[in-house]
């Protein structure tokens, strides 16, 4: 399951450069956008534009990755992928993985979602909102253990967020 992981980590290094091409100038005009009006120096770019270049390649990887029509499905059975091969256990496990920078990311750039609760909504949401874009466009099964899955490692980035900061 490891080389699995291993595999698809490297694999998706590829998207890093459409990340830094999206999420720079993305992250530059929303930092100014949540500066306005706020006394100079309350508001650090910094995590902002980190945020929205892990953003760019979470959607990347999550949606532009793929063809459009490759992938049609709706599995709301959960913990169905769980088990069934040591593939689908490799994939459950980067599906947490994704996310754990995601929550800690969040945590960082948005003061506002530094409550455990608030953190864990964020991250469903987002995952939500992933997974009926890839079964409005055919790029990606919706599953509910994909919700899950990133949910835990949207809170897992949370947690670390707070161990670390």
């Amino acid at each position: 399951m490891i080389q699995y992981i291993i595999k698809d980590m490297v694999s998706m290094a590829r998207y890093i450069p459409f990340g830094l091409l999206l999420g720079i100038p993305a992250g530059v005009i929303f930092s100014g956008i949540l500066a306005r009006g706020r006394k100079k120096g309350e508001v650090s770019p910094v995590p902002i534009i980190v945020f929205n270049i892990y953003a760019a390649l979470m959607m990347s990887i999550t949606y532009l990755s793929r063809e459009n029509g490759s992938r049609i499905g709706l599995d709301l059975e959960l913990f169905s992928t769980w088990g069934i091969n040591t593939r689908n256990n490799a994939y459950v496990v980067e599906n947490i993985l994704l996310f754990v920078p995601y929550g800690f990311l969040c945590c960082w750039a948005f003061p506002g979602v530094r409550k455990f609760f608030r953190c864990t909504l964020v991250g469903a949401l987002t995952s939500l909102g992933i997974e009926i874009l890839q079964l409005a466009t055919g790029r990606g099964y919706f599953q509910i253990d994909d919700i899950l899955t990133n949910t835990i490692g949207a809170m897992l980035g949370y947690i670390l967020f707070r161990l670390l900061t």
